[in-house]
């Protein structure tokens, strides 16, 4: 393995190779059977120039009308009367809608709860929660509007926090999960040693440039076209159905392209595309929701925040024996995907690590605040941040280098291969590639020049960490594990590709272009990806879980596979040759002796009446899971990674400095190492960036006092690492048959951030020699900094 884990060093920034120079090389030509191509992002000239087509910049339709929400005031409480007269009053409003005027069912709940109505009825549970919609002829006029109604409210207790939740002995949103292997209660007793702690982990917003926005227009015989910025095109198709009380074959969903979505608009879309439809259906006119950014991040939900309670034995040279935790999360006030997303929280609070005897259990909390929802990593980034509170609780309880603790706990071979809920790790290669990563970067000699300096530096202290990913691929919705696609050649040569999946910056579309380019020997002109739509390819799942290329690509190989075998079949008997000498290259395509261009063939074959285009499918093998036992296999493989960083605090303003990160990730044979690149460093800013200063704030009301670029900090250019080494593991392909070998690229990158936060836990512990666990709770903004450096000098040292 240890030749397997090379390096080929990318810088992102710095002076030996800046960002700009290493993506401005130029895209060579993919080769039929030949390795990945940094191929740019099909729209990125789009990008750059403006021309790109989101939601909002597509011509409105003739008699549009515009629909705001009007959103609740309070966090919890009975509805006892609704005056709209001066909402109705204001000049160009058209009309009023509330849950009355609903022509289907008032119910958007994503996984089939019945718990989530699409307008408040009697009944509000949060503060933002939507209870009428203003229908209007200008967006402004419909804004202003929204303000003026006059509604009368029964105030209940209202519980906010976890801890709230708890007190009250709040409903769950979700059935409770337990995985558990060996005898923990016995394994901790019998151990040598023995800590407890706990842990908080803070939320996240999604933060997408592109709001949330929806433009419904009504056709004949009850049709409902809507564009929607959204992930999961075919739910939404299934939402506006449910609520208009139509069959689906009446509704078409349709996306080009998102301005970012991480998860937030996985469900979270529906509802704007669902009010629309709605206001559509109302007026018989084009209705179009684009969401103030304000109304935006108070009425959607967030990344759950995680109150984990951990009790671990071991022993004197590091190694884990037993582990117990519950994890706690704020859910808000409907299930939405807390249930899988906390399930696979379960799934990653071993992270790379092996505990012999453990059990974990799960608490999705009811909460009277924004239901929260997918975000990248669904919950497994959490669950990996309590595994590594765990490691450095031992490595400052033994004085061991926390890295010397993880390597000695990763998952091995035979008798440390079993995960919790049983399923058998084949291919661990996270000690492999935290060995290598510290090889490369010269982890421990810097670490104890770090030291050495924090000896002599009053105010700066400097912290280093290296931490491992491992992370599983799949929805554990087995159901979800399945994608198709739709191929088109023209007679000119030229190729449409479509499929289920949606593009939201991250290079999906690119992708799949690149696949069909390598199969057919084309250049990238020649292949054009087309809008996702419910009417080319039904019941798809959502672009979520890191798993749109392992499954979209799949489905598209299907498809071209398929068409490949008539031309090829169609070639072998017109021009007398075996099928085996017809290969598809760049120049054109060998048929025995003979080079024919595509195009040619292409065309011979239509007047031939060949069949130029094919659906596909693809279902995600090996895969199960028994969520009554906490046992199976939910993913296909996994893919590994490890961060280092060094950061740099103040102790006098709490702030934090990241110095220098090096990665090393588990991208199999990367389809386009460029974008996979681009993929991680942007997974890193954004995971660092939930750490350590992205902090969600409620008021005693329960309103959301970070609802503005104003009140929530997102990382900035000036955040990011002063050095920034960013590589792919080589010569390390998928071993599952993957889409060309390739692993996904999308989640496990963002739990690098991970690295940040346990340096700055680091460079805190200096302040007691490094014998006490800081216990930083995240996120790690300065004024926790600042606290936690105050309570580390008021403990005695150990």
């Amino acid at each position: 393995m240890a030749e397997a884990v090379k390096m080929q060093v990318k810088l992102a920034s710095g002076e030996q190779d800046s960002l700009e120079s290493r993506r401005a090389t130029p895209n060579p030509v993919i080769v039929t059977g030949g390795a990945s191509t940094s191929l740019k992002h099909e729209s990125a000239r789009m990008h750059v120039s403006g021309e790109a087509t989101y939601l909002d910049d597509i011509p409105e339709p003739r008699g549009l009308v515009h629909v705001v929400p009007g959103l609740s005031t309070k966090a919890h409480a009975r509805i006892l009367s609704l005056d709209l007269d001066a909402v109705r009053a204001v000049p160009g409003v058209i009309c009023v809608l509330t849950h009355k005027d609903i022509p289907g069912h008032n119910q958007v709940s994503p996984v089939g709860k019945n718990d989530e109505p699409l307008l408040a009825d009697d009944m509000v549970f949060y503060y933002g929660q939507p209870i009428f919609i203003v229908v209007a002829e200008d967006r402004h006029q419909a804004r202003k509007a929204a303000r003026l109604a006059k509604i009368t409210y029964e105030e209940l207790p209202a519980a906010l926090t976890i801890a709230e939740a708890r007190e009250a002995g709040s409903a769950l949103v979700w059935r409770p999960l337990e995985m558990k292997r060996g005898d923990v209660d016995t394994g901790l007793i019998n151990a040598p040693r023995r800590l407890s702690g706990r842990i908080t982990i803070g939320g996240q917003e999604h933060f997408y440039l592109e709001g949330q926005a929806a433009l419904a227009q009504p056709g004949e015989e009850g049709e409902m076209r809507v564009w929607s910025s959204t992930q999961h095109p075919t739910e939404t198709q299934h939402m506006v159905a449910h609520v208009l009380d139509r069959p689906s074959n009446l509704v078409t969903v349709e996306i080009r392209r998102m301005g970012g979505g991480f998860g937030g608009k996985e469900t979270q879309a529906n509802i704007p595309a669902c009010l629309a439809a709605v206001a559509a259906s109302a007026t018989g006119r084009a209705a179009k929701m684009r969401l103030d950014r304000d109304d935006d991040m108070i009425m959607t939900g967030k990344r759950h925040d995680f109150v984990v309670e951990y009790d671990v034995g071991f022993d004197d040279t590091g190694h884990i024996l037993a582990v117990d935790m519950v994890l706690a999360a704020r859910c808000g006030w409907s299930a939405d995907l807390s249930g899988p997303v906390i399930d696979r929280a379960l799934f990653h609070a071993d992270n790379a690590y092996f505990y012999p005897d453990v059990r974990f259990r799960s608490e999705p909390l009811k909460t009277n605040t924004q239901s929260n929802t997918a975000y990248r990593g669904f919950g497994g980034p959490q669950g990996i941040v309590a595994a590594e509170r765990v490691i450095e609780e031992i490595a400052f309880a033994t004085g061991l280098d926390p890295l010397d603790v993880r390597l000695r706990n990763t998952y091995g071979t035979g008798t440390r291969d079993l995960t919790p809920y049983h399923m058998t790790v084949e291919d661990s290669i996270a000690s492999e590639i935290m060995t290598q990563l510290a090889e490369n970067c010269d982890y421990r000699t810097r670490r104890e020049a770090l030291r050495e300096a924090n000896r002599h530096s009053p105010y700066i202290r400097r912290g280093i960490a290296l931490t491992p990913v491992k992370f599983g691929i799949s929805f554990t919705a087995t159901h979800y594990n399945q994608a198709g696609a739709l191929v088109h050649i023209y007679t000119d040569g030229s190729v449409q590709v479509n499929h289920g999946g949606t593009e939201m910056g991250q290079g999906l579309h690119t992708k799949m272009v690149q696949i069909a380019m390598r199969e057919f020997g084309l250049t990238e002109d020649r292949v054009r990806i087309t809008a996702t739509t419910t009417g080319k390819v039904p019941n798809t799942s959502a672009t979520a879980a890191s798993s749109g290329a392992d499954l979209n690509g799949m489905a598209v190989l299907d498809a071209i596979s398929k068409i490949k075998h008539r031309l090829i079949s169609f070639a072998a008997d017109h021009w007398q040759v075996s099928e085996q000498d017809i290969q598809f290259q760049p120049e054109g395509v060998q048929i025995g002796e003979t080079l024919v261009s595509f195009p040619a063939l292409v065309k011979a074959a239509y007047f031939a009446r060949v069949s130029l285009s094919s659906n596909g499918f693809y279902k995600t093998p090996k895969i199960s899971w028994n969520a009554e036992t906490g046992r199976g296999r939910p993913f296909y493989y996994f893919a590994y990674g490890a961060a280092c960083a060094e950061v740099a605090i103040d102790l006098l303003t709490g702030e934090t400095r990241i110095e220098r990160v090096d990665i090393l990730h588990d991208a199999g044979q990367s389809l386009n190492p460029a974008i996979d690149i681009g993929q991680i460093e942007g997974g890193f800013i954004q995971g660092a960036g939930w750490l350590t200063m992205e902090e969600l704030v409620w008021d005693k009301a329960g309103k959301l006092s970070t609802h503005a670029p104003s009140t929530y900090k997102i990382p900035a250019c000036s955040d990011r690492p002063r050095i920034f080494n960013v590589s792919l593991l080589e010569a390390a392909p998928n071993r599952e048959a993957t889409i060309f070998r390739s692993k996904a690229v999308g989640e496990p990158p963002f739990v690098h951030g991970v690295a940040v936060l346990q340096a700055i836990s680091d460079a805190l512990a200096s302040l007691k020699n490094y014998k006490i666990c800081p216990q930083l709770d995240t996120p790690a903004t300065p004024e926790c900094i600042l606290r936690t450096a105050e309570r580390l000098r008021a403990l005695s040292e150990v």
